[in-house]
């Protein structure tokens, strides 16, 4: 690991807050793409049953 002297802490924070908003922004993506997913199925199911 890089010495980052007396800003370690702001570094590491910065760094934790970053993969924080990251990870968030990603499992939104994900969540919203499964109700997507569900409501396209759920729209073909129902123009396939005409």
């Amino acid at each position: 690991m890089p010495e980052l002297g007396k800003y370690a802490a702001e570094v590491l924070g910065a760094w934790g807050v970053t993969l924080l908003l990251l990870a968030l922004i990603i499992g939104a993506t994900v969540r919203r793409s499964r109700q997507v997913r569900a409501r396209l199925e759920e729209a073909e199911a129902r123009r396939k049953a005409r």
